[in-house]
Parts: C-alpha cells; structure tokens; sequence
C-alpha cells in the first residue's frame, strides 16, 4: 500500500480512537465506550485501505462495522467517518449505475440500528442516509466533472487532428494542382506541335519534366512538415518570382510587380502568401482561356497586400476548393480575402497581417 493511501486510513482511525473518551463523556446512552468499541473503530477505520482496489467491498465493510457499533448502543461519533470516504470513493471510481447499486445495500447497513426493534422513527434515519448520500453525490458529481473534461480535451484534440489533416489537405492540394495543370497545358503544347514544330515539342516536354519535378520536390517538402527538416526551404514570397517563371513556361504571360520594403513575415503568414499566389495562378492555367496574369505584391510595415487579376473567365464562377482553401487560410491568419469577377477581368485580393492572432 502507498503511503498516501494508508494516510486516510491513519487518520480516520487516529480521529475515532481520539474522540472516544470525549464522546463517552457527551453521551446520554445506556452503554458507555470499551474495548469492543476501540476494536469496532479500528477495523472499521480501516476498511478504507481498500477504497482505491475494491471500493464497493470497502463501502460495504465500513457500513457493517458502523451498524454493529450502533447496534450495540455505542453513542455517534466519527465511526460514521470512514463510511464517507468509502461512499465518495464509490460514487468517484465506479459507473454511477454500478455506484448505486453498491451504495443501496450498504445504506441498509447503515440504517440496521434505526430499524431493529422500531428505532427512533424518521429523526434517526436523516442522518443515517446523510453518511451515505451527501458523499455519493459528491463523488459522483466529481466524477462526471472529471468525465466532461476529459470529454472536452478528446473533443480539442480531434478538432486539432482535424484541422491539421485539413490543412495537409490543402497543401497537396495547392502542390498538385498547381503542377498538373502546368504538365497538362505543357501537354497539350507537345500534343499539338509535335509534327509540325517538333523543337517546341520537345521544348515542352523538357517543361514537363521540370514541373514534374519541381512539383515532387515542393510535395516532399510538404510531407516533411509532418517531420519538420531543416533541409529543404519552405515556400514563401521570396519564390514567387520562381512561382512565376514557372507558370511562364506552361503558356501563360505573368507580370510580377513588387512594391514597397519586403518585411519579414511569420512562416505561416509568409506560405498562406506564396499559397494565395500560387492557387490563383493555377486557376488561371486551368481555367482561364486568356492565358495572362498580373500579380501586385504590396509590403506594407503591418503586412502583405496580394492582387491577382486575369481577363474574365467564361465560364460563370463558383467558389471551388482553391478557392475555399485560400479563403480559409488567410481569414485564420486575422487576413481579408475576396474573389470573384469583375468587368472583363477575375480578381484574387487578400491582406496579410504580419502580426497573427
């Protein structure tokens, strides 16, 4: 046994034997305290030592030693103790189901001293049942206390789970979405060409491949954050003018203008920036049947400003995943971002903050 939990039964067993003399000496009842007495409180102070293993066999133990006191005509007295801690123990460790049905016959004990022989009516059995329901409830209340907490820190780690798993989500997304549109209209440029012009065939081919690959190499990068590593850079807007060349080569006319002092941005500020850039991009490659962008990156002291702008798509617009993605990230960041058309143009704007909520 641990000390800890010998200490309760020491205690209890310490206060009984202490407040015999005092509650003899209080007491009006026909019989005065013993020896039988001393050994009823010793044994039944400690009945807790096994409150902690078996709860309901300590319950019930301390009931029986408190009802063969009373019913010996032994006055009151913290004999009544050890049932409390045993009730509470019971309430805290088991079921409440479980709990009660322990906790009725042990009630029963209790009140064996109440009912033997008509008993002092209903003044005598409030305070029997108060031994035993008054800690119960406490314990009980504890217990799903206890419970609703626990609840509560499963419920943050599945939303927690949850969210990291989305956000990988749309960093794959962005990753490959991005680089199979380049591959495609790329293969689109070799498929039309290869006859006629087979030198600009095999120019696009060669596109393809660094696509292909640049696309692995940022998806690696991606998976790595589950591991972090120091090995390979984290995207950012110190690569958007790759972004661009990039997106260059899949048969799209992009112009980049940068204004104002670039400020250090928060890693996450910084790649929800680069992402935001890259998706609309994307968009553009797939979807835009003018193949040109412009892309406006205004640093302010306070953040980024990002502006986007293709000629109009058309098709009509609906919100797809990119675009639901980008939203999501910069809004969690404490950022504005809006899509949508415009007189004969499409328009992604968003504003970082560099200071995150």
């Amino acid at each position: 046994m641990r000390p800890r939990e010998a200490a309760v039964p020491a205690a209890l067993i310490i206060v009984g034997l202490a407040t015999l003399p005092l509650i003899n000496h209080a007491s009006t009842v026909d019989r005065p305290v013993d020896g039988l007495a001393a050994v009823l409180v010793v044994a039944t102070g400690s009945a807790p030592a096994l409150r902690r293993r078996w709860p309901a066999l300590a319950l019930l133990a301390t009931a029986a030693g408190a009802s063969a006191y009373l019913l010996m005509r032994y006055p009151y007295g913290p004999i009544l103790l050890p049932v409390a801690v045993c009730s509470y123990a019971v309430a805290r460790g088991r079921h409440p189901r479980r709990a009660a049905v322990w906790a009725a016959p042990a009630l029963v004990l209790l009140l064996g001293h109440v009912l033997v022989d008509g008993g002092p009516g209903i003044d005598g059995l409030i305070p029997g049942i108060a031994w035993v329901t008054v800690p119960f409830t406490l314990g009980l209340a504890r217990r799903l206390v206890v419970e609703a907490q626990q609840r509560e820190r499963a419920e943050t780690e599945r939303r927690i789970v949850d969210a990291e798993r989305l956000r990988l989500a749309q960093e794959v997304h962005d990753v490959v979405g991005h680089g199979l549109a380049a591959i495609q209209m790329q293969a689109d440029i070799a498929l039309h060409l290869r006859e006629a012009r087979p030198a600009m065939a095999h120019e696009a081919l060669a596109a393809i491949s660094a696509a292909s690959a640049e696309a692995l190499d940022e998806l690696r990068v991606t998976l790595a954050a589950i591991t972090p590593s120091d090995r390979a850079p984290a995207a950012g807007l110190a690569r958007v003018a790759d972004l661009c060349a990039r997106v260059r080569t899949a048969g799209v006319a992009v112009d980049l203008d940068v204004e104002g002092h670039p400020h250090p941005l928060p890693a996450a500020a910084d790649l929800a920036a680069y992402r935001v850039v890259q998706e609309a991009l994307t968009n553009v490659v797939k979807h835009s049947p003018h193949p040109r962008a412009r892309v406006a990156i205004h640093h302010r002291p306070r953040g980024v400003d990002l502006r986007i702008t293709n000629q109009t798509w058309d098709t009509a617009h609906a919100d797809g995943f990119g675009i639901t993605g980008m939203r999501r990230r910069v809004e969690h960041l404490g950022g504005c971002f809006a899509a949508g058309p415009a007189p004969g143009v499409f328009t992604v704007t968003a504003t970082i903050p560099r200071d995150l909520p």
